[in-house]
């Protein structure tokens, strides 16, 4: 089984043992999931920073890499059920990850058809 495929089966897996030990079946429409899991990733995401010293006000700690990659885990399992609410799948992510990717490059190269990437060169 392929990686991406294997974390979007463990987290379906985990997705509804939650709902039903939670009784949170039906409680909640896609669009609710969705904005719940999105809180909940940015929370996750505020744990990273808070990991890495994006506080310039506050002295420096050395970054514990362990927590920062536990954080990053966080981030994928929020994501990944949110990629599941809407319908995509592992094969889905990877393909438009794929597309998405080549017009990144193209848009870095000033290649891109959409306006504001143009190089000045």
């Amino acid at each position: 089984m392929d990686k991406l495929d294997e974390i979007f089966k463990m987290q379906a897996a985990l997705d509804r043992y939650i709902a039903k030990s939670r009784n949170l079946e039906n409680k909640f429409s896609k669009s609710e999931w969705l904005q719940k899991k999105s809180l909940a990733l940015i929370d996750e995401v505020t744990e990273l920073l808070n990991e890495i010293n994006y506080k310039w006000w506050k002295n420096k700690k050395p970054i514990n890499e362990a927590a920062v990659k536990e954080e990053l885990c966080d981030v994928l399992h929020f994501f990944v059920s949110m990629c599941i609410d809407a319908g995509m799948s592992a094969e889905e992510l990877h393909k438009i990850y794929i597309e998405k990717n080549r017009e990144n490059i193209a848009r870095q190269e000033g290649k891109s058809q959409k306006e504001g990437y143009k190089l000045d060169v």
